[in-house]
């Protein structure tokens, strides 16, 4: 099966001299086309660092990382944010939309910027928007959505563009439990529909029991990498 993200020793430090945070230690981490994995760990554990440093919105101290077979470590800028608008759909804990935009704008957004004719968004936008749960929500602003609503359009804006990977930072977080059961039966159809890979960060057990790989950190180490079943086998 092909791999989408590929880690390489890969650490991260942040500061210098006697205080020195070591964020990430050494990680090695595959992630195959259309898995859908959590990270989970304690705060400061070193989720979001690496999440961060496969987009290429950080880069590492030391170690290499590829998406979809590209050497992110190996970019410039212009290509990582190339990279990060065709390759890379992002799902964040506080849902990221353009308050100026309607719903139907911020799931457009990133196909305007690729350039896509209008036709093409209009059908592949309202499709989605359909498929999220918010068929006749189109023109609501941010404002006018609960935040379950919000997560979806952001869901949507996320897997508009059929990227390789989406990148869901505690995508859960900020949402009831019915709702956040809701978005994980959507996100886990989405997986299984349009082979969407995923990779979240998460606390959420219910993340967690509905992941089919589980990555355990702790002090910026993978602890334990397996299914579900693997990992409980071995406690």
């Amino acid at each position: 099966m092909k791999t989408i993200v590929k880690m390489e020793n890969v650490s991260k430090d942040y500061g210098q001299g006697d205080v020195v945070v070591h964020a990430l230690r050494g990680v090695n981490l595959e992630i195959a086309k259309g898995d859908f994995a959590a990270l989970a760990g304690p705060s400061g554990s070193g989720k979001t660092t690496l999440l961060n440093m496969i987009s290429g919105l950080d880069k590492p101290s030391a170690g290499k990382v590829w998406v979809d077979e590209a050497e992110v470590t190996a970019m410039g800028r212009t290509a990582k944010s190339r990279l990060r608008l065709n390759r890379i759909g992002f799902v964040f804990q506080a849902y990221n939309l353009i308050p100026v935009l309607t719903a139907y704008e911020n799931a457009e957004y990133v196909l305007m910027l690729q350039g896509v004719a209008a036709k093409e968004r209009k059908q592949k936008v309202m499709d989605l928007l359909k498929q999220v749960g918010l068929a006749g929500m189109e023109k609501r602003f941010p404002r006018e959505l609960s935040g379950g609503q919000q997560q979806r359009v952001a869901i949507a804006r996320a897997i508009a563009a059929e990227p390789a990977l989406v990148l869901a930072d505690e995508p859960t977080a900020n949402v009831d439990s019915a709702t956040a059961a809701a978005l994980l039966d959507l996100m886990v159809q989405l997986n299984e529909e349009r082979q969407a890979t995923f990779l979240f960060s998460t606390h959420d057990q219910n993340v967690m029991d509905r992941s089919r790989r589980l990555i355990l950190f702790k002090d910026g180490r993978i602890d334990q990498n397996g299914t579900p079943a693997e990992l409980q086998a071995n406690k």
